[in-house]
């Protein structure tokens, strides 16, 4: 066993995707707004620190991904916000 702390920080992230996907299937987030970014980010950020913490390297790649992914995305959004604003 790995402990508390892992769990509870993977159980947090894992929270976070799912209240981000669940919010975009109802409609109530779009994919290209800065909350389901940002919760896609924090999400799987924890998830992959957790995935680490027990190493467990398959989630490490898949969470690690999904946070670059996401950060790029939220990077985008951020550029392209900037440039409709000029």
């Amino acid at each position: 066993m790995h402990g508390d702390f892992p769990t509870i920080v993977g159980s947090i992230g894992v929270g976070l995707l799912l209240v981000a996907y669940f919010l975009n299937l109802m409609k109530k987030l779009s994919q290209e707004s800065k909350l389901y970014i940002s919760l896609n980010i924090l999400g799987a950020g924890l998830a992959c620190y957790s995935s680490y913490l027990i190493g467990f390297a398959p989630f490490v790649i898949l969470e690690g991904t999904w946070f670059a992914v996401s950060l790029i995305a939220l990077i985008g959004s951020s550029k392209s916000g900037r440039r409709q604003a000029a």
